[in-house]
């Protein structure tokens, strides 16, 4: 069954520019993303992994266009569509007025900082309705009370501000706000990140729940991969403004090829108390997105790098159905792997 593409990032790229100099001019920039390739598909939960500072969360603000990319396309395929439309370079104006807009949202990691906190939960929440559709106010009321119904929430809710909630209601008010313009594609920037543990399964089941009811396509950031296991269906790994590894989450967990990945995974702690831990520890600290290193970005950190490594870099190339790694010396490892 083919699947059918929501999105398509082509050599994704975003650099931020470093001033200096009395004339204050740009002297260097940071490599926040420096060349991405990735597809989304309708209906799944993509799952974006890595170190802080590798780029996930530049990718996804870069991807619904709340920054704007230094090059690269972002292909946005409406639905039943064939013929996709590059956003990389549209302006505000023509996204609204091309119904994009609405249909691309994101839920931030801290809801306290990402909502005013002058305003009432009834005006958070219908914000981004009346920037989208015309309604009267009896109709708009009634969509907001949906919608915190939808969440878990109350009606009683509607005349409180964002202070007088705990931190997962916050989260719940902002995934109402976030699926209010009935978007087909959200971005979750570690939204489980700031919970305790039994609020962060029921922030996860309310996602899945939605996903479902909705059919809506997620972009799921974290650095958690007890979390992005149990919702994504796909998973990309990301290292300095690369993707290194893509596949889907059974196969990544069962048979990792990038040795980035597997220091990851070799990090998740083990319920056994008694085994041995066998855990890879890298060495060296993660260079500077200023000046990343020629050939693999991994290469001063990776225990198996040789002169190639150093010098080309690899291309993200398939290795099996939906699974691509860039590494020189994947079929090596993973012959390694299995001894």
């Amino acid at each position: 069954m083919m699947r059918e593409k929501i999105l398509e990032l082509k050599n994704l790229k975003k650099h931020y520019p470093v001033l200096g100099g009395i004339l204050r001019r740009q002297v260097n920039s940071v490599k926040a993303l420096d060349g991405i390739d990735l597809d989304l598909y309708r209906g799944e939960c993509l799952g974006l992994v890595g170190e802080s500072g590798c780029g996930k969360t530049t990718t996804g603000k870069a991807v619904i266009r709340l920054h704007d990319p230094t090059s690269g396309e972002i292909n946005f395929y409406h639905k039943g569509s064939d013929v996709p439309v590059d956003i990389a370079r549209m302006g505000r104006g023509e996204m609204k007025k091309r119904d994009i807009r609405r249909k691309l949202q994101m839920v931030f990691q801290d809801p306290t900082t990402s909502m005013n906190p002058r305003m009432l939960v009834k005006n958070i929440i219908a914000e981004p309705i009346r920037e989208c559709e015309k309604l009267g106010s009896r109709e708009l009321d009634e969509r907001v009370k949906s919608l915190l119904r939808l969440v878990g929430l109350d009606d009683h809710h509607l005349l409180r501000y964002p202070h007088e909630f705990s931190g997962g209601q916050r989260q719940r008010l902002a995934i109402a706000r976030a699926v209010a313009t009935n978007p087909e594609f959200i971005v979750l920037d570690e939204p489980t990140s700031a919970l305790d543990v039994s609020v962060q399964a029921q922030i996860l089941n309310l996602l899945k729940d939605l996903q479902q009811k909705l059919g809506m396509t997620y972009l799921f950031i974290t650095h958690h991969l007890f979390v992005v296991k149990y919702i994504s269906t796909r998973l990309a790994v990301m290292y300095l403004g690369k993707v290194v590894e893509i596949s889907d989450t059974g196969e990544l967990f069962s048979n990792a090829m990038h040795p980035y990945t597997h220091a990851l995974l070799s990090a998740i702690p083990d319920t056994d108390v008694d085994a041995e831990p066998d855990r890879i520890v890298l060495t060296g600290d993660v260079p500077s997105p200023l000046d990343p290193p020629a050939g693999c970005r991994f290469n001063p950190r990776c225990p198996f790098a040789t002169d190639l490594c150093r010098n080309e870099e690899p291309v993200l190339e398939e290795v099996g159905e939906g699974h691509k790694v860039a590494c020189h010396r994947k079929f090596e490892l993973a012959q390694l792997s299995k001894r």
